[in-house]
């Protein structure tokens, strides 16, 4: 588990990090991952209704590419506000980031609360907002439960985010990551890299991040600067 009291940058110990190509080589892995299911399961949709001996499965098809389709933009418009610079704007709707996340909680087994009372969020904050709620929704692998907050202290933003089902976790991978250590041996690098890079844009907003595990729940929290006028 991740120490509160330890600063989102340490790295003392953990070796070199990765260069920033290779981090953009892990994030774009990461992506096309999550897009190449529903993408598959479209052709294989088109491929049905192409197909002159199933054309009795043509409503089932027609089902598949649709659901798929949805799935697949609603991955996408999460993504390009969660991981990339799609926008120009620096002052985000928690409204709006809220469709962003449920849309891909839709395909999870947990289920989000949502209970953001910031009036608005930097750019920073909801990129954390939104990365640190699919990694709370990763942490549940057979299902429950993630309360999402998020409020403004003082001159800051504060997020926590607690998932409680069955077998809670939290991955050593997605802890090294947010710890800013490199990808461990052996590890999955697609769990990691989305940590990582929550890390980074993190510590370079002048914020924090971490996370810790026991029992049946798992906890995540940032905190970022509000940004100088």
């Amino acid at each position: 588990m991740t120490d509160p009291d330890t600063p989102a940058d340490s790295t003392e110990g953990h070796g070199p990090q990765p260069a920033a190509a290779q981090i953009a080589a892990y994030l774009a892995a990461r992506m096309c991952h999550d897009f190449i299911s529903p993408v598959s399961a479209i052709v294989s949709g088109l491929d049905l209704l192409e197909d002159p001996d199933a054309q009795d499965m043509r409503e089932d098809a027609m089902g598949l590419i649709a659901a798929s389709g949805r799935k697949l933009a609603e991955m996408l418009s999460f993504t390009r506000v969660a991981f990339g610079a799609s926008s120009s704007a620096e002052v985000f709707d928690p409204r709006e980031l809220e469709k962003l996340a449920q849309g891909v909680f839709a395909h999870q087994r947990a289920q989000l609360e949502w209970a953001v009372e910031a009036a608005s969020l930097d750019k920073a904050s909801a990129r954390a907002v939104l990365n640190i709620a699919q990694m709370a929704g990763a942490a549940l692998p057979l299902g429950g439960t993630v309360q999402l907050k998020a409020a403004q202290d003082g001159q800051s933003t504060v997020i926590a985010a607690e998932s409680v089902g069955p077998k809670a976790r939290l991955r050593p991978e997605v802890a090294a990551g947010l710890r800013g250590e490199r990808l461990p041996d052996g590890a999955l690098h697609g769990h990691w890299v989305q940590a990582y890079y929550v890390h980074l844009f993190l510590t370079d907003a002048g914020g924090r991040v971490y996370a810790e595990a026991e029992g049946d729940k798992a906890t995540f929290a940032a905190v970022i600067p509000a940004l100088a006028p």
